[in-house]
C-alpha cells in the first residue's frame, strides 16, 4: 500500500478564506487508487512553508506527496521552485506527461510548471491547483507511480 501525504498549496485557503477543493478531490482520487492518506496540509503560496511541509511528510514515511497548487505562472505560484530547491532528482516525464494530455482538455495547459521529483525517500508530484485538473493530471502519470515510490524509499546499499 502507498502511505500518501497531501498539500494543499493556497494563501487563501491558508487563512481560511477560500475553502480547499483541492486537497479533498485528492483524498478521494487517492483512497479510490487504494492508497492509505495519512496526512493532509494546507500552506501559503510561501517557498519555505512548501518545502517544510514536504520535508515533514517526508519524515512521517509518506511514500507519496502530492501537493496542488502553485504550478501556474502568477506571481505566487512558486511549488516547482520550492521543490526543486530540496529535490535529489527531477523527473521530467511527468510533467510533460501532464501537460501532453492536459492540453486536450484546455490550452491553457501549456501554462502549467507540473512536475514530480524524489525528495527525501518520497516521490513528489506537484498537480495543478483546480480540483478537477489536480485529479485528471494524477491519473495521466498513474501507471508510474506504484514503481517511482518503491524506488524513492529503496535503502541504498554499500559495499
Amino acid at each position: 500500500m502507498i502511505t500518501t501525504g497531501i498539500i494543499t498549496i493556497s494563501d487563501r485557503a491558508s487563512q481560511g478564506v477560500y475553502e480547499d477543493l483541492g486537497g479533498p478531490a485528492l483524498r478521494a482520487a487517492s483512497e479510490g487508487y487504494g492508497w492509505q492518506v495519512q496526512a493532509e496540509v494546507i500552506v501559503p503560496d510561501d517557498l519555505v512553508a512548501i518545502q517544510q511541509a514536504i520535508q515533514s511528510l517526508s519524515a512521517q514515511g509518506c511514500g507519496l506527496i502530492l501537493t496542488t497548487g502553485g504550478t501556474g505562472i502568477a506571481e505566487r505560484d512558486v511549488t516547482p521552485e520550492a521543490i526543486r530547491g530540496i529535490m535529489r532528482v527531477e523527473i521530467p516525464g511527468f510533467g510533460e506527461l501532464m501537460r501532453m494530455r492536459s492540453l486536450e482538455l484546455t490550452p491553457n495547459a501549456i501554462l502549467s510548471r507540473c512536475l514530480a521529483a524524489i525528495v527525501q525517500r518520497s516521490l513528489v508530484i506537484a498537480l495543478p491547483g483546480k480540483p478537477q485538473g489536480a485529479v485528471d493530471c494524477l491519473s495521466f502519470v498513474l501507471g508510474a507511480i506504484p514503481h517511482s515510490v518503491k524506488l524513492a524509499q529503496k535503502v541504498p546499499t554499500s559495499c
